[in-house]
């Protein structure tokens, strides 16, 4: 053996002794891909057509889903069966969330032939699936397993969405890249949002943990391309419309129109 390839390996491995264990990405993204599939059947592989089917498709995600949480070392044996219990039993209302929305992207998209379409090709609503699954995590109080969920949906579509923001339903996401919403966002139903809008914090520091620190968008609003919207005090009212790259600190009441101060 090479002198380097001994020291290196031992420093490495002396290293890592001290890091917390990692979870396997590639576990965690399977069984991702395998619940939004148990979602909308029409993403599998092969039909789920009986109920001897379904019944081993959840005991399958369950035991993988208590394998993850065993690798995040997290609470007890009795507290993974309950979260998985609470989990799995909210699926049948994400379902039925889901459905409203893939209905509400075909109703706004003239590009959108069909709801089949939307859940097979759309990005904007493969992140809003995957967020709708991981802020029920979030809430759960389950560390670190919700952001690495987000984090899938950030890297296929350029949308990132933080697993705590409230997301009402539908909600539309017209091509979605650039999109920023964050942790503490709250956003009403009916909402449209167009690519490189940003929910956010005026400032990034430590201190703020735990507070209010994202803009509330209230119900059947219309965010264009590139607005930002920052901070916690900050309300965009009921029916707004936001122009492209508005710029808004301040709260806006219901049924205005912003439209960006932009140079001539």
């Amino acid at each position: 053996m090479k002198p380097w390839i001994a020291n290196v390996s031992q420093a490495m491995f002396d290293l890592n002794q001290r890091t917390p264990p990692t979870l396997c990405r590639a576990s965690i993204f399977s069984w991702t891909m395998t619940l939004i599939d148990s979602l909308f059947p029409s993403r599998c592989e092969k039909p789920i057509c009986s109920l001897d089917a379904w019944q081993t498709r959840f005991q399958d995600l369950d035991e993988r889903l208590h394998s993850i949480l065993q690798d995040l070392d997290w609470q007890t044996q009795d507290t993974w069966d309950s979260t998985c219990e609470a989990f799995f039993s909210y699926l049948p209302s994400c379902k039925h969330q889901l459905d409203q929305d893939a209905q509400f992207f075909l109703e706004q998209d003239p590009a959108a032939n069909s709801v089949q379409e939307v859940v097979l090709c759309y990005p904007g609503f493969y992140a809003l699936a995957i967020h709708r699954v991981a802020h029920k995590l979030y809430e759960m109080n389950v560390p670190l397993l919700p952001r690495v969920l987000s984090e899938f949906a950030h890297e296929k579509t350029g949308i990132d969405i933080h697993p705590g923001a409230q997301v009402d339903c539908p909600l539309f996401i017209d091509h979605g890249t650039g999109i920023v919403i964050g942790e503490t966002a709250i956003v009403g139903h009916h909402v449209k949002i167009f690519q490189g809008v940003t929910l956010g914090a005026p400032s990034v520091k430590r201190n703020l943990r735990g507070k209010k620190r994202h803009p509330t968008i209230g119900n059947q609003v219309v965010l264009y391309a590139n607005a930002t919207i920052l901070g916690g005090d900050t309300h965009i009212g009921d029916g707004t419309i936001v122009g492209g790259s508005a710029w808004i600190t301040d709260s806006v009441p219901a049924g205005s129109r912003v439209l960006a101060n932009l140079p001539n």
